[in-house]
């Protein structure tokens, strides 16, 4: 590897899903304000929206668009018009 082009503070951090509160461990660079206590060790923490524990591609828990009810609701709100 070429030296000088990586960065040297390499650290221990905790992502955690907001959504469901799941917690990972791994090494990044990224920077953080608030800590968290995990086994007697602080952790930098880093708070996460959505991860692939939490994702509707990862975990097949999509939602289903009702795209036939929103028909019949465009219908029966506006009609056809293009009658006479």
């Amino acid at each position: 590897m070429k030296e000088k082009i990586h960065p040297a503070n390499y650290r221990e951090v905790v992502f955690k899903d907001m959504s469901n509160d799941e917690i990972f461990i791994t090494r990044s660079t990224v920077a953080s304000r608030e800590t968290i206590e995990i086994d007697g060790k602080t952790y930098p923490l880093v708070k996460l929206e959505i991860t692939s524990s939490s994702h509707p591609f990862f975990t097949g828990k999509q939602k289903l668009v009702d795209t036939a009810g929103r028909v019949d609701k465009f219908r029966s709100r506006y009609g056809n018009r293009n009658k006479k």
